[in-house]
């Protein structure tokens, strides 16, 4: 993919990059090493005041990134300034909580005793120069929801953005310059994917974090793991979404539609399966239809446009694979299903009914604005159909039965469990999946820990 802004509304190349060269790629490795050495000596006080500063200058230039995000990968503007005020809240939430989050543990004193010390503690310290290879699908709050953790624990960051972002990228860097933080403390690596495993291998780098597909976290953990580096991965997702017959169902199904169709439907949490009990289907099947079918389609840089194109050429192709090789194979399409004409890569909000356990979209993550249902006879059914699939990132759950909700919560194969509610992600919430969705997680004070080096301190008597 070459490195470039392509309005997906249009198809037209606005801007193209030329990857770094070896020489410049090594300055920036230089630079990240040497400014690591000293900003990971700096207060916590020094780095919050300048990851406030940032996120003082995101909420100043809101509007401006919004329509960049916007015309780079297609998400709705409203959406876009949405992403940007939530990285600014990221970014003062770990400003304000990170010296406690990190502040040393101290064991319980019959403990330290019975070690044999006069005190012992745990600390968290830095570990170096971080690699974030990072998705289009959320350009700011993907990177900023690493960034802003590794920063305040004194770690110094150096991303590799997708190619179809490079303006957000580039952004990015400039606003953690204009911050104020040192030079080297946060730098953007415009270079294809073919160069992500050097980087990887080279010592200098002491850790990574990719959001994106299985197969990038392979090929990354893989590498990561023969150089014996931390990683912490966020890939695929596939979640379910049980409506039970005690929930309130017209609720349900109007948040169904925002939980599947949130950023175009390209979000790993997204809603993608709909397991519905039989005593409330048609009757949830029939709103969610009526309300995937309402949705506004258009330029997504008018106000009122819900839904709009697709990133990327191929992942239209992608997705119109998926749904055809269900309507083959007998699924029954309840609206959408149809490629459109005209310029952009759009594909219509889209319900398929029927589907079955030999059909892809079953066992593939649909990224876009496809939903799949599914009838459950019981909540054993709903069980079963929501573990199957090789994804656990998150679920959502809706039942006013609190027996449905404890079954749910223990059996449920997911990072995470949302009762009567979508998934979303939150500074103060751990994120991160199971299977292959991936391990690790990323926000809370679990996020900030990945990537220090948890110290033993201990003092003999």
């Amino acid at each position: 993919m070459p490195i470039a802004t392509v309005n997906p509304a249009n198809g037209e190349t606005l801007k193209a990059y030329e990857a770094m060269g070896e020489e410049e790629l090594e300055r920036r490795l230089q630079l990240a090493e040497a400014t690591f050495r000293t900003y990971r000596t700096t207060a916590f006080a020094e780095r919050a005041r300048l990851l406030d500063r940032a996120a003082g200058l995101l909420d100043e230039d809101r509007a401006e990134i919004a329509r960049v995000m916007t015309t780079e990968m297609g998400k709705p503007v409203k959406q876009a300034r949405a992403e940007a005020a939530k990285c600014a809240k990221a970014m003062r939430w770990y400003a304000e909580r990170a010296e406690a989050l990190l502040a040393d543990e101290e064991p319980a004193e019959a403990d330290v005793k019975d070690s044999g010390a006069s005190r012992a503690l745990v600390r968290y310290r830095p570990m170096g120069p971080v690699l974030a290879v990072m998705p289009w699908n959320f350009p700011l709050w993907q990177v900023v929801r690493f960034a802003a953790p590794a920063l305040m624990a004194g770690n110094v960051g150096l991303l590799k953005h997708a190619s179809n972002v490079p303006q957000t990228a580039l952004y990015l860097e400039d606003l953690f310059h204009r911050a104020g933080f040192p030079e080297g403390c946060f730098q953007t690596l415009l270079i294809g994917s073919a160069a992500v495993d050097d980087i990887l291998r080279d010592e200098r780098i002491k850790a990574a974090t990719l959001t994106g597909s299985e197969p990038a976290g392979r090929a990354v953990g893989s590498t990561a793991s023969q150089m014996i580096k931390k990683t912490v991965l966020e890939l695929g997702g596939s979640d379910p979404y049980v409506v039970m017959p005690s929930a309130d169902v017209d609720r349900a199904a109007e948040v169904a539609v925002t939980a599947r169709v949130q950023n175009n439907g390209q979000s790993c949490i997204a809603a993608k399966r709909f397991i519905v009990h039989t005593d409330v289907y048609d009757r949830f099947a029939e709103r969610f239809t009526e309300g995937m079918r309402a949705l506004r389609i258009g330029d997504p840089l008018e106000e009122d446009t819900e839904v709009g194109p697709l990133a990327s050429e191929r992942g239209r192709d992608d997705l119109e694979e998926l749904v055809d090789d269900a309507k083959r194979s007998g699924a029954t399409v309840l609206c959408g299903g149809e490629r459109p004409d005209g310029p952009g890569w759009y594909y219509p909000p889209t319900v398929l009914a029927g589907v079955t356990r030999e059909m892809r979209i079953h066992r593939e993550e649909a990224f876009g604005p496809v939903a799949t249902l599914y009838r459950a006879a019981d909540l054993d059914e709903a069980v079963l159909i929501a573990n199957d699939t090789p994804f656990g990132l998150s679920s959502n759950v809706w039942t006013r039965d609190e027996a449905d909700v404890d079954r749910f919560v223990r059996d449920l194969e997911a990072g995470g469990v949302y009762v009567n509610g979508m998934t979303a992600s939150h500074p103060a919430l751990p994120f991160g999946g199971v299977k292959r969705s991936g391990y690790g997680r990323e926000l809370s004070g679990h996020g900030i820990r990945e990537f220090c080096n948890i110290t033993t301190v201990w003092h003999g008597a």
